[in-house]
């Protein structure tokens, strides 16, 4: 792919925004109508311009209900897409088709041994051909038998949304065990809502867990509900906002299933800060937020410290190193920890000349960056990063009266 690079001026922005429909959202509601009624995912409208990922998942669960009866191994491209490829592993383990899942950019090093691990007992073998230096491309053989599953809970939370997807395709009783405290629980959460919505019951277990009935199956409901507008991309806007814009911000749902609508709680602790505070935030159940929060932080008069993120690593760049590098960028002094984010006070006194980014291949940095420029203008080089997520994000942009200019 051609890197494209922006010239982003400052400016401020005013005017509406609709922000995509949520993207975790969607991912969950592509599975749950694939396992209920593979022809209604193939007749399944996607919205207008689908984030990379979404397509991903989309195109993967096509190639594993049709044609109807083909049992033959399938290659699974997952682009780089974490949600997809987590999501769909265990699915294909409990169908037990014979897959290769293969994936591009930094997915193929983000961690999979909590599947090897609890599937290991349970019939199914994965094969990771090239470790020790990627977990992809990933070989599955073997299909998985229902009992009793334990992994960790503060790995992501990705791991326990793919076996509860998974684990009622089995049609016996099963159990999900958590050995430590669940991170990023909206998402399950989530998860378990989508499910209901589609006729399965997840219940809590006494084990500290969860526990899936019998005879579990998906059914396609007679309506379902809408999806939501994304709040991780809200998530910008607000930023936006934060910095001095005036964006109205539409669709945005107050009972959302969505961990990351708890931006505007964060932002308005981080609008309380005087000099001299110290406040402690925990990005351990808001991870994608930590971008746009750091970028916040450094318009604050105190200190802010984003712990509990050493997972922010295996995302699609170093997300803390690529967070803290983009905020010395614009003239903070951000400390980069081995968990955390040190934001001082501000604000930051940007470079007398445009700011030069790196999107790292990121689309949340990238966005993160973009929303920056309305204080002081910046390159921008790897913008079609967006596209994982929020491919119109700079045309909105512009509509609200944002300068971005490509380069080239």
């Amino acid at each position: 792919m051609i890197s494209e690079t922006f010239s982003v001026g400052s400016s401020l922005l005013s005017g509406a925004v609709v922000p995509p429909l949520s993207k975790s959202l969607l991912h969950r509601r592509l599975i749950a109508t694939a396992l209920a009624d593979g022809a209604s995912l193939l007749a399944y409208k996607l919205p207008c311009a689908p984030s990379k990922d979404i397509l991903a998942t989309y195109n993967a669960l096509s190639a594993l209900v049709k044609p109807i009866g083909d049992e033959s191994p399938v290659v699974l491209d997952c682009g780089e897409s974490g949600t997809t490829l987590r999501l769909l592993v265990p699915i294909v383990a409990c169908l037990g088709r014979a897959a290769t899942f293969v994936g591009h950019g930094r997915l193929p090093n983000r961690p999979m041994q909590p599947y090897a691990d609890a599937f290991a007992s349970h019939g199914v073998t994965l094969e990771f051909p090239d470790r020790p230096e990627t977990f992809l491309p990933l070989a599955i053989s073997g299909r998985l038998q229902p009992g009793i599953y334990s992994l960790p809970g503060n790995i992501s939370s990705q791991f326990i949304s793919g076996l509860l997807f998974a684990l009622p395709l089995l049609g016996k009783a099963s159990e999900i065990r958590l050995t430590s405290p669940l991170e990023s629980e909206a998402y399950v959460r989530m998860t378990i809502a989508t499910m209901k919505e589609f006729g399965i019951d997840i219940l809590p277990s006494d084990k500290g867990g969860f526990a899936i009935p019998a005879n579990s199956r998906y059914t396609l409901p007679d309506s379902t509900n809408s999806v939501e507008t994304d709040a991780s991309q809200a998530a910008f806007w607000h930023l936006a906002n934060f910095l001095g814009s005036s964006v109205a911000i539409s669709g945005e749902t107050p009972s959302s299933l969505q961990g990351d609508s708890i931006f505007p709680e964060l932002l308005d602790r981080l609008r309380a800060e005087t000099p001299g505070d110290t406040l402690d935030i925990d990005v351990s159940q808001t991870p994608d937020l930590v971008p746009a929060l750091a970028a916040a932080a450094a318009y604050t008069p105190g200190t802010t410290r984003l712990v509990n993120a050493a997972r922010l690593r295996i995302k699609e760049s170093d997300r803390l190193s690529t967070t803290c590098a983009l905020l010395r960028a614009f003239g903070s002094e951000c400390q980069e920890l081995p968990d955390a984010l040190v934001i001082p006070p501000g604000p930051p006194t940007p470079p007398n000349r445009p700011v030069e980014v790196d999107g790292a291949n990121d689309h949340r940095i990238v966005m993160t960056a973009a929303m920056l420029a309305t204080r002081h203008p910046c390159t921008i080089k790897g913008t079609e990063a967006v596209d994982k997520s929020y491919p119109t994000f700079f045309d909105d942009y512009r509509r609200v009266g944002g300068i971005a200019t490509r380069l080239g």
